[in-house]
């Protein structure tokens, strides 16, 4: 084997058996910890902005408390308008649609006043249950101010039992026909 003349750097202090690059051991768990700081701060930034938007879409209100408000849609005084009793005099180009809705315990309630409504040539759109089945009084709603008259003559084919109101709370159709106890108590006309 061959001989190589000694240098500086085979004079090794005393306890060090080094031989070639020297180089610290990897540590391992740092690994870990960065990846700990990162899982932190995505699941705050994921947090902070589900909070966010709770907040801007009132789905998680900070304030005044609700606790005496029942749900039901905000009404808006309304003028009174002559009532239209015939649907075939109802202009085409405001795309009319009537939604019924059951807001009672009745079963099927919705496609009788539906039935009795398309029978008249109203264009029934969708018959449904309501979200509540303790609606007191029926109301229409109706969206805009243009569909009042209209509105007002779908409660008299309904036997002019209820309400009308105007009110964005149903976007599903400008009219919306939500049925309460009086009308399955008048029995259903």
């Amino acid at each position: 084997m061959a001989q190589y003349p000694k240098d500086q750097f085979d004079d090794l202090p005393r306890g060090i058996a080094r031989v070639g690059a020297h180089r610290a051991d990897i540590r391992t768990r740092r690994g870990w910890f960065w990846f700990g700081w990162a899982a932190l701060a995505c699941g705050v930034l994921v947090v902070s902005g589900v909070v966010a938007l709770s907040i801007m879409n009132g789905t998680l209100p900070f304030g005044p408390s609700n606790a005496g408000s029942t749900g039901a849609p905000t009404a808006t005084p309304t003028s009174q308008a002559e009532p239209v009793t015939d649907p075939t005099t109802i202009d085409d180009s405001l795309e009319l649609t009537i939604t019924v809705l059951n807001g009672t315990p009745v079963e099927g309630l919705q496609d009788t006043a539906g039935d009795i409504l398309a029978g008249q040539q109203w264009p029934v759109g969708s018959r449904n249950v309501a979200v509540s089945s303790d609606v007191e009084q029926t109301t229409v709603y109706y969206n805009s101010a243009e569909f009042e008259g209209i509105a007002r003559g779908v409660l008299a084919a309904l036997g002019g039992v209820g309400a009308v109101e105007l009110s964005d709370a149903y976007l599903g159709a400008p009219i919306t026909v939500v049925l309460g106890a009086d009308y399955a108590e008048a029995g259903a006309s």
